[in-house]
């Protein structure tokens, strides 16, 4: 079992900044990929971005490059996403997802190949 926490949401004027983490614990040593996922209001849930617990492999969904950066600190298991130039449109509950086995990056932005999942943190972009 991987837990998985996120935090460091909240409300932010448009073109603002905000840094997610997602802390892991439980059997992380068999992690193989993280990403992040989100769901606006009366939407599905949409890709943001994933990366291997390794760091090696990142992928971006096409509306975040630019603005969003994944990143990994492995000594903390903690997972973060840099969010800049923030957008009404980014307004959002973001998840964490972990994936035990192998993943191919093209498969990264597939929300059922992932195992675990945190609770959300709520993003709120005020135009």
């Amino acid at each position: 079992q991987v837990q998985l926490v996120e935090s460091g949401g909240g409300l932010v004027q448009a073109g603002g900044s905000l840094r997610l983490s997602c802390a892991a614990s439980g059997r992380t040593g068999s992690t193989y990929a993280l990403g992040w996922f989100r769901q606006g209001p009366g939407t599905e849930r949409e890709y943001v971005a994933g990366m291997s617990w390794s760091g090696l492999h990142t992928d971006y969904a096409d509306y975040t490059k630019g603005r969003f950066t994944i990143s990994m600190d492995n000594a903390k298991n903690t997972l973060y996403l840099q969010m800049n130039n923030l957008k009404p449109e980014d307004t959002a509950v973001y998840y964490c997802a972990a994936r035990q086995r192998y993943l191919g990056v093209d498969e990264f932005k597939r929300p059922e190949k992932y195992d675990y999942w945190g609770h959300g943190t709520q993003v709120t972009v005020s135009s």
